[in-house]
């Protein structure tokens, strides 16, 4: 491996997925000369390669099979009548779909002419990175910017087997096994549960707290919980993994807790117990970047580090990790670095579940107000009122909405129930323009439509509601 001579560059930025190439890209709009440090060969990150893109072209295309099963409760297909999956078409048309992603981005690079280096990069100094790829190269810069994401996390003491896969390993859809242990009840874990469930294996879920999707409201979840234990051989929560031990037969799994169920035995085991922040493989130490005991990089709100050059983005910096988040960030420092005032000023950033009902979630949630002793209202509309839901066979979940009693402006709001993702955007704008319940209850929404729904619970907060009935608040 030789050293070659060392490059120099305005703006480096290390990490090519989301955050890492919105901030090249919004550089080199605004006259930076920039370079792209990317450690793998396609560009897009664990998002668009081993993540959000090829999960939800799974989830898309199981969930049409899902539908397809499903004419039978509207009579016009056999109820036993099942679509048969071809694996290897299905794998090519997701690899397809992530392909054609990756090479956008890598067109969308020469188009800006930003300088796209493949290797991993650690600093060695304040103002120089080493990027170890086919050849070792030097690059001097004046500003950073880290975008180097998380990878996925593990639990202790499992064994070396090739049947126990993380994310990464259950988007290579390598084959279908009969029965499937999810360790992890969060989105990852569920939405991949969602995916092989509709390709055929049977399902458990084990989740060390006592809810599924922590973090979410109780209410919001619970139609997707109902949903799964009817579907699922198990869902069990407040329970860990103590052991795994792999036999010729599958791997046997031994668990603790108050309602642990007994061993039993597995052909594949999913970990999707969440991510960790990569800050402590990049040696920015030696740049004098401070990196947290969890791997975070602390920012400020302009995106920097406590060294003034040097900003960070993405996953690697905070919870939530998730790619409009990163996007938003990169597209701060890239600014920032140009001269341009620019700052995070998001009030809220949403979060979806791809599972089957969807799940979104926005602003301050209901679990959340009430810890705070906020004085709060909210006004829920239930998809079994809703026409559209009726006629798409879809009726469970609902739409709700928090307001702030002092204010009246609309402060969360969550959705759980079919195209959920899609719906939760109305209100994260509502919130950052500073609604209140009869701007979104005044404003038309086309009928038949789920949107409708956002419109009903707010017409629920207002008392205006005349798709329900409701006692008239005294």
């Amino acid at each position: 491996m030789s050293t070659q001579t060392t490059l120099d560059t305005q703006l480096v930025v290390i990490g090519a997925g989301p955050g890492g190439y919105t901030a090249a890209f919004r550089a080199a709009d605004l006259g930076l000369n920039t370079m792209l440090v990317e450690r793998y060969p396609s560009l897009g990150g664990v998002c668009l390669n081993v993540g959000c893109i090829p999960s939800k072209a799974l989830l898309h295309a199981t969930g049409i099979a899902d539908e397809v099963s499903a004419l039978g409760e509207l009579g016009i297909w056999e109820p036993s009548a099942r679509p048969q999956i071809n694996l290897d078409g299905l794998r090519t048309w997701k690899d397809g779909v992530v392909k054609r992603l990756g090479g956008g981005i890598q067109q969308l690079a020469k188009q800006r002419k930003v300088t796209v280096l493949t290797g991993a990069a650690r600093f060695v100094s304040r103002n120089e990175l080493e990027i170890v790829g086919e050849t070792t190269q030097r690059l001097r810069f004046k500003h950073a910017v880290v975008a180097a994401g998380s990878s996925a996390a593990t639990i202790p003491n499992l064994p070396d087997d090739p049947r126990i896969i993380d994310s990464t390993g259950a988007l290579a859809l390598t084959d279908v096994p009969k029965r499937m242990l999810v360790i992890g009840g969060g989105i990852i874990g569920l939405e991949m549960a969602t995916v092989y469930h509709a390709l055929g294996s049977a399902i458990t879920v084990v989740e060390m707290l006592d809810s599924l999707v922590p973090g979410c409201d109780a209410d919001l979840v619970r139609p997707l919980q109902q949903r799964l234990r009817k579907t699922y051989e198990g869902i069990y929560l407040s329970t860990r993994v103590r052991e795994v031990r792999p036999t010729p037969e599958g791997l046997e799994v031994f668990f603790e807790g108050d309602k642990a169920p007994a061993s039993a035995v597995y052909d594949k085991v999913l970990v999707a117990v969440g991510r960790r922040p990569n800050g402590h493989k990049l040696n920015l130490a030696a740049a004098g970047v401070a990196v947290n005991e969890a791997g975070y990089v602390p920012v400020d709100r302009f995106q920097r580090t406590n060294i003034d050059h040097i900003y960070a983005v993405g996953d690697i910096t905070s919870q939530p990790m998730l790619a409009h988040k990163a996007a938003a960030e990169g597209r701060v420092a890239a600014e920032v670095i140009a001269g341009q005032r620019s700052a995070l000023d998001a009030l809220v950033i949403p979060s979806v579940a791809y599972t089957t009902p969807e799940i979104a979630w926005v602003g301050l949630s209901e679990t959340a107000a009430k810890s705070k002793d906020m004085d709060i209202r909210v006004g829920k509309f239930p998809f079994v009122a809703s026409g559209r839901a009726l006629t798409m066979g879809n009726t469970d979940g609902f739409t709700k909405i928090v307001i702030d009693n002092a204010t009246q402006r609309i402060v969360g709001a969550g959705i759980v129930g079919s195209h959920a993702g899609e719906l939760i955007a109305e209100l994260a704008l509502a919130i950052e323009l500073g609604a209140d319940a009869e701007d979104v209850a005044l404003t038309i929404h086309p009928h038949p439509s789920l949107s409708e729904s956002v419109a009903l619970a707010a017409a629920v907060l207002e008392g205006t509601i005349t798709d329900l009935y409701l006692p008239r608040r005294k």
